[in-house]
C-alpha cells in the first residue's frame, strides 16, 4: 500500500473520530480507511489507535504522528500541486465555510468567478452560522466575521465590515426618526440574535462609544432576515452594510443615525495554524481581497 494514503487515512480517523466518517471525507470507505491505517500500524510496528465499538482515540504514539504528520501532507501536497498546476492550473477541491447571509449574498457569487478562471478546480461552500471546527470538518478555508478565537487558526484580514440602522420609508412616515442612539428604545427594533449581544446595539461619535439598550418583538437569527422585516415596515434593523446594500440603493430601506458610525469589525479569512498554505487557498484568498475592493459591499 501506499504510504501516503495510508498517512491520510490516519490523519482523518484522528480528525474525525472514526472510521466511517474519515473514509466519507476522504471519498473511501469504512473497510478501506480501516485497512490503510491497519497498514501503516503494522508498517511502524506501534498501534496508532485505541479502538471501541463506537470511536477510536489515538493512542501516545499516535498523538505524536499527528502532531507532524498534516504538516507532512500539505507540504507534500503542495509540491505535487505546484508542479501541476504550473502546466495544468488549479486543481483538486476547495472546501469553504462562511456564514449564511454572507456566503448567499456575496460569496456563492465570488466563488463563480473564482471558478470561472480555475476550471479544474472543484469548490464545496458549506454555510452556517456555527464556527465549524476547521480540522474535523475537513476545512481548507473559512470566512469569518470578528476576531478568531482559536489560537490554532491563522487569519488573514480582507477588510472591515461595519453595521448600518435601517428602517423603511414607510416607517419612519409613521414614527419620529431617531436622531440619536437612546431614542432607539422608543422604537420596535428587530433584534438579530446572530450578534454577540443582540439588545445591545453601539455607535460611535467623535470617538465616543454610544449604546443603544433597544427592545422588539421580533426576533431572528439571520442578518438577511432582520433586513426583509424592516423592509417590510416592521422597525428597526441594524445589519451589516453587505446585507443591504441592494436595498440602500433602491430606496426600499433607508439609512438613520446618519450621524453615527455603526459598530464595526474585521472580515477574515481563517484556516489552520502551522500547516503550508496550498496554492488554490491562496490564489482564493488573494482573488477575495481584490474582489472585494470591486464589490464595494463593506
Amino acid at each position: 500500500m501506499d504510504i501516503v494514503d495510508e498517512l491520510r487515512a490516519f490523519v482523518a480517523t484522528a480528525q474525525t473520530g472514526s472510521f466511517s466518517a474519515a473514509g466519507e471525507q476522504l471519498g473511501l470507505s469504512n473497510r478501506l480507511t480501516s485497512k490503510y491505517v491497519a497498514a501503516l500500524e503494522a508498517r511502524l510496528g506501534t498501534r496508532l489507535f485505541q479502538r471501541t465499538t463506537r470511536q477510536v482515540g489515538l493512542t501516545p504514539a499516535g498523538q505524536d504522528l499527528l502532531a507532524r504528520a498534516p504538516s507532512v501532507l500539505d507540504d507534500l501536497d503542495a509540491l505535487l500541486a505546484e508542479v501541476s498546476e504550473t502546466r495544468r492550473g488549479l486543481t483538486g477541491t476547495l472546501r469553504i465555510a462562511a456564514p449564511v447571509t454572507f456566503g448567499e449574498l456575496y460569496l456563492a457569487g465570488m466563488l463563480a468567478r473564482f471558478a470561472a478562471d480555475h476550471t479544474a478546480l472543484t469548490l464545496d461552500l458549506r454555510l452556517s452560522d456555527r464556527h465549524e471546527d476547521l480540522a474535523r470538518e475537513g476545512i481548507d478555508l473559512a470566512f469569518r466575521m470578528g476576531e478568531p478565537d482559536l489560537l490554532s487558526l491563522k487569519a488573514r484580514r480582507l477588510g472591515t465590515f461595519r453595521s448600518v440602522a435601517v428602517a423603511s420609508p414607510a416607517y419612519l412616515a409613521r414614527h419620529a426618526t431617531p436622531d440619536t442612539p437612546e431614542t432607539l428604545a422608543e422604537h420596535s427594533c428587530i433584534v438579530d440574535t446572530n450578534r454577540r449581544q443582540p439588545r445591545r446595539w453601539r455607535f460611535l461619535k467623535d470617538g465616543v462609544e454610544r449604546t443603544a439598550e433597544i427592545g422588539g418583538r421580533l426576533q431572528v437569527n439571520s442578518a438577511r432576515a432582520a433586513a426583509e422585516l424592516a423592509a417590510g415596515g416592521h422597525g428597526i434593523a441594524y445589519p451589516p452594510r453587505f446585507a443591504v446594500c441592494a436595498a440602500l440603493e433602491s430606496g426600499t430601506l433607508v439609512p438613520v443615525l446618519r450621524d453615527f458610525e455603526g459598530e464595526s469589525g474585521p472580515l477574515n479569512a481563517v484556516y489552520l495554524e502551522g500547516r503550508t498554505l496550498p496554492r488554490k487557498v491562496r490564489a482564493l484568498i488573494d482573488f477575495a481581497v481584490a474582489d472585494l475592493r470591486q464589490a464595494d459591499i463593506l
